[in-house]
């Protein structure tokens, strides 16, 4: 699965950053194209998204790692759990109301291209809910197995 995000979000910044030269080399030859900003910004969000989950994987995204590091044992395994639950809540509602959004937003139209509907961005926000859940659900079963065997530190 993290493979696949990963290849997602290359493509994705790929084709942001298409769009973006497109759209600097139309400019400076005095043409609009006016489609550019909208490819940009929502393959930006897709790379975002799917960078973002398979940060929460590898166990890189944005934290504060002094106790980790000065904690060993079921004192790290106990902080890890802690962390990884509410992580996994968070995961949770992005599932749910990115589910919500995707539902709603669906069937609207892109502006400079109206036969791109919007449920195309949107169902990025549950894809990446669920796979956070998955990953943090899977950081939280070694955790627990860590606090069953470790010793007390």
């Amino acid at each position: 699965m993290e493979k696949t995000q990963m290849t997602i979000g290359v493509i994705t910044l790929s084709i942001f950053l298409i769009a973006i030269i497109i759209q600097i080399v139309s400019r400076h030859m005095g043409i609009a194209i006016i489609w550019t900003e909208e490819v940009a910004n929502y393959s930006f969000i897709w790379s975002v998204f799917m960078g973002a989950s398979v940060m929460v994987y590898q166990r890189e995204h944005f934290s504060f790692d002094f106790l980790t590091i000065k904690l060993t044992g079921k004192k790290r395994a106990i902080l890890m759990i802690v962390i990884d639950t509410f992580v996994l809540l968070f995961s949770v509602a992005i599932l749910y109301y990115g589910t919500e959004a995707t539902q709603t937003f669906w069937n609207y139209n892109w502006v400079a291209l109206p036969e791109m509907k919007m449920g195309y961005v949107w169902i990025s926000l549950p894809i990446m809910g669920f796979t956070m859940a998955v990953y943090t659900i899977s950081h939280l079963f070694n955790s627990f197995k860590e606090l069953k065997r470790g010793p007390s530190a």
